[in-house]
């Protein structure tokens, strides 16, 4: 059997595309920094400037419980769950809650999000304006991690429902 030159190099650059695939695909795994937090594990650091120019940086936030919610504007399910996320905050913030709202949007968007934003009670943030991350960025959008008052990561939610809020949040937060 012979094979041609124009077959071994289409098996060649096939090779060499799913190699790049494998990589891009596991480099996750291989830089800790860029994989998403564990459930049950401590917390990677997260320090971002929100819009206001405030520093929000979740190490100082111990005794806390955190929610750290990545969305955008053109994400109709992030918009939905962000009345939800603000009601939350504005009835349990007194009661060590605090959430940041990052977006991913583009730089170019800053006026919409900023637009969005306005009537929120709790701090937002560009991905851009990221300082240091060890979420990595999300796969997806809506997602909302919890941490709890220790610094530990207890769970997500893709979806921000009351009932989630309730079961997975309230519990947490010192009565």
């Amino acid at each position: 059997m012979q094979i041609s030159v124009t077959q071994f190099t289409a098996a060649s650059q096939f090779a060499r595309l799913a190699a790049c695939v494998a990589i891009l695909w596991l480099s996750p795994a291989l830089d800790p920094a860029r994989a998403a937090p564990e459930i049950g594990k401590a917390a990677p650091v997260l320090v971002v400037t929100e819009l206001d120019g405030e520093t929000f940086n979740l190490a100082n936030l111990r005794g806390k419980v955190v929610l750290v919610n990545y969305w955008a504007t053109w994400c109709a399910p992030c918009r939905k769950d962000m009345p939800k996320l603000d009601a939350f905050y504005r009835r349990y913030h007194l009661q060590d809650l605090a959430i940041i709202g990052i977006s991913v949007d583009r730089q170019s968007d800053l006026k919409k999000v900023r637009k969005v934003t306005a009537s929120l009670a709790y701090p937002v943030a560009m991905l851009k304006d990221i300082a240091a991350d060890g979420f990595g960025p999300p796969d997806g959008v809506p997602i909302t991690w919890i941490i709890d008052a220790d610094g530990k990561v207890r769970d997500r939610m893709i979806d921000v429902r009351d009932e989630l809020l309730n079961e997975l949040v309230v519990p947490l937060l010192p009565h």
